[in-house]
């Protein structure tokens, strides 16, 4: 991924994803932590906080505030 742009895009998607696993009552607890290989929630957490980070990184940077 290359724009902050894009990097939130794909937040919004993972979240609206979610959402929905949610509110169709396929996602315990279980299944988040402890995902079974290639299911849907499989490397959902370290995916979003990677993009996440990416994008807090990218505003620091704009604005010069990165140590």
């Amino acid at each position: 991924m290359s724009s902050k742009q894009e990097k939130i895009q794909k937040l919004l998607e993972m979240q609206k994803k979610f959402i929905e696993l949610e509110q169709s009552g396929k996602l315990t607890a279980e299944s988040y932590w402890l995902p079974e290989k290639g299911s849907e929630l499989d490397g959902f957490k370290e995916e979003y906080s990677k993009v996440a980070m990416d994008v807090v990184d990218d505003a620091h940077e704009e604005v010069g505030s990165k140590p």
